[in-house]
């Protein structure tokens, strides 16, 4: 039995509609193993997380980052896409810095999924 590793856009668009509906996104990113995996990645590298999802609204503001990042964690169903995901939620502010210093956000956003144009 061979276990797919194809990106469920799909369920990307409903994750995507859930997390909305409690925060309004600016900007969402899809990066990861398996982001890579479809964009042909050799199959001989360290892989990382499968999934990393960037988050940025406004309304993180004034919300812990913990808060934000398991409630928005909280909402990624790991059955449908195949395996969990590291979800980073920051404000538009707190994201023009990480995109510089953290590389598994600046590598969603430079090589991921742009999820507000994929939905």
């Amino acid at each position: 039995m061979e276990v797919s590793t194809a990106v469920n856009r799909r369920e990307l668009a409903r994750y995507l509609a859930r997390v909305d509906d409690r925060w309004p996104i600016e900007i969402a990113f899809l990066g990861g193993a398996r982001v890579a995996d479809e964009q042909g990645a050799p199959p001989q590298r360290e892989r990382g997380p499968e999934f990393v999802v960037v988050l940025v609204s406004p309304a993180y503001d004034g919300m812990p980052w913990l808060e934000r990042v398991y409630q928005a964690g909280s909402l990624w169903d790991g059955l449908e896409m195949g395996a969990r995901a590291d979800v980073h939620c920051y404000t538009p502010s707190e994201f023009e810095r990480k995109r510089e210093s953290m590389r598994a956000v600046r590598e969603a956003v430079d090589s991921g999924l742009d999820l507000l144009a994929v939905s």
